[in-house]
């Protein structure tokens, strides 16, 4: 060490989460109320991201429920959604109906991703093995041979070296952790990218169709209360053809597709008020390395498509704890304990995926090269519509998936702090 540097900081846990959304903050959550000293390391200095995924579907509702958070939970301000009514090529159609599912949360909330994180960070402050860190970044690895043994984290205070039994990546679709472990992805393609914005909305402005489908346009609009969520779909690259044409004509599309944003679209001043996602669908074929493992975004990135994407992220952290907590008690899990995540999950992952493609292909892709064709209600789309028992199957795959994940992983009787102390936020 040469004069004036400075030996990075060291801080020891059982487990380190990289990175503070639904999947990491849900499972710090678990392993924090299983005893297991759990660290959650969050590079921005909230969860305040405007756009990001905020359908809370009955899956997610449950395992809320089952961790008697759920009361509290709704209180928080969110709107629901029951019935998925579209509009294709002007022809009514109905996509789904949740009311006719048995489940005790038969809706979907939508509601702030940053209130459903911050939520679950206060809800943690009880389990003193719980430490969120926030404006930590993960940038590298720390290496032991083989074997991934903590993250270096980039702090206000400089360097931290994270010392771990075991990494979650929990980092999302462009995950650091798994870049630096040398896991890749394998891409499986979208034919769109998204362009969501908000436009005003007045207390007596009400609009039942979520879906709009028009020859080369379709549009997702979401009742937020005292705004609209909207989703304009563009064919995949096409997002600087779109800025070239200008935002008036943008907006002119936007309006004839829903006259009801007429007075509302004005919030849209400039291409700055309109951000771009660009759709990815991807999953890992190996979730591991000796000390790592990768769930949610950072092991599969979801389509857009029924807007699962957190809903998937919250049923890999449950059955993560589920399958990993009583082994963490006694240090870091085998490999092949490890992999049992990805046996558990793979298999609903790739069902999502094939029938987000499905949609896509059959769909999505149609509607957007269809020029000025007239389109047809697909068959399927038809008979949904027409037989109002046949309502269910979607809302069923919509709301609960394939598998859905239950708590298992048990409460430590002594998880909890003996008096109220904050999570440390650094």
């Amino acid at each position: 060490m040469t004069s004036g540097q400075q030996a990075n900081r060291t801080k020891r846990v059982r487990c380190c989460i990289v990175g503070g959304g639904p999947a990491g903050m849900m499972l710090g959550y678990l392993l924090g109320r299983a005893g297991i000293e759990v660290l959650v390391l969050e590079k921005h200095a909230d969860f305040f991201r405007d756009f990001r995924g905020d359908t809370v579907h009955p899956s997610t509702l449950e395992v809320m429920d089952e961790l008697g958070l759920i009361d509290g939970f709704l209180k928080l301000p969110h709107q629901r959604l029951q019935k998925m009514d579209g509009l294709f090529d002007g022809t009514p159609v109905r996509i789904a109906d949740l009311s006719r599912l048995r489940t005790k949360y038969p809706f979907i909330a939508f509601m702030p991703q940053w209130d459903f994180l911050n939520f679950l960070r206060e809800a943690g402050r009880r389990f003193a093995s719980l430490e969120v860190m926030m404006r930590a970044e993960a940038v590298d690895l720390i290496r032991r041979g083989e074997t991934i043994a903590g993250v270096q984290a980039k702090t206000p205070d400089g360097i931290v070296d994270i010392e771990a039994d075991l990494t979650i990546a929990c980092d999302g679709r462009h995950s650091t952790v798994r870049e630096r472990a040398g896991l890749g992805v394998e891409e499986i393609g979208a034919p769109m990218d998204v362009l969501w914005f908000r436009a005003g909305r007045k207390s007596d402005e009400t609009e039942n169709v979520f879906a709009r489908v028009e020859p080369g346009k379709m549009m997702i609009m979401f009742d937020r209360g005292d705004y609209w969520q909207c989703a304009y779909v563009i064919a995949k690259g096409q997002y600087e053809a779109v800025k070239a044409r200008g935002l008036q004509a943008l907006l002119d599309d936007v309006v004839r597709m829903a006259p009801i944003l007429k007075a509302g679209i004005a919030d849209v001043k400039s291409f700055d008020d309109v951000k771009l996602l660009t759709v990815a669908i991807n999953r890992m074929a190996r979730w591991t390395r000796p000390g790592l493992l990768c769930i949610g975004d950072a092991a599969h990135a979801m389509s857009p498509v029924g807007g699962v994407g957190v809903n998937l992220a919250v049923q890999d952290a449950v059955a993560t704890a589920n399958l990993l907590a009583d082994k963490l008690q006694h240090g870091c899990p085998s490999e092949n304990d490890l992999d049992a995540v990805r046996r558990r999950r793979e298999f609903p992952v790739r069902m999502t995926q094939r029938m987000q493609v499905i949609v896509q292909n059959k769909i999505i892709s149609g509607a957007l090269h269809g020029n000025d064709r007239p389109l047809q209600v697909p068959l399927i789309v038809r008979l949904i519509t027409a037989l109002p028992w046949l309502q269910g199957i979607p809302a069923r795959l919509l709301a609960l998936g394939v598998r859905p994940e239950h708590v298992h992983s048990k409460a430590a009787p002594s998880s909890e702090r003996s008096n109220s102390v904050g999570i440390i936020s650094r």
